[in-house]
């Protein structure tokens, strides 16, 4: 993968992300809380994947992706490993409101988890800017 390939893509799953989010805030507003949280998952997913990339990495799936952070990121000491709980909890809750017809979510919940992967999304976009992919 060429540098100008990586750039491409960063930028490509970054836009993803502001889809997502976009996504997750109308849900929101209309009052669709499991489809909002669904849609913070991929918000956060598509940024790992940007920073995967920054390394030459590709995921094949959620669970690579999460492993991946972890092992070039987390235990590299770029992250906290707060940054990877989040990660996971928010593919947890994913899968709950997916799949879960039981589960809810409440308009706090959405809002609390919101403020969370913003806060994970502005140390990424500050790694991304720091290695020159932002």
């Amino acid at each position: 993968m060429t540098e100008k390939n990586k750039k491409e893509n960063i930028r490509e799953e970054l836009g993803r992300a502001a889809e997502a989010m976009a996504a997750a805030s109308l849900l929101f507003d209309k009052g669709f809380f499991k489809d909002a949280v669904s849609r913070l998952y991929y918000f956060l997913l598509y940024n790992v994947r940007a920073l995967l990339l920054t390394k030459g990495l590709e995921t094949r799936s959620h669970e690579s992706a999460l492993r991946m952070l972890g092992l070039h990121f987390i235990k590299e000491g770029i992250f906290e490993p707060g940054f990877s709980h989040i990660f996971s909890k928010l593919m947890k809750y994913r899968e709950e409101a997916d799949y879960n017809p039981f589960y809810i979510f409440t308009r706090e919940d959405f809002s609390e988890l919101r403020k969370e992967v913003e806060d994970v999304s502005e140390k990424t976009k500050a790694y991304l800017k720091s290695k020159s992919y932002y």
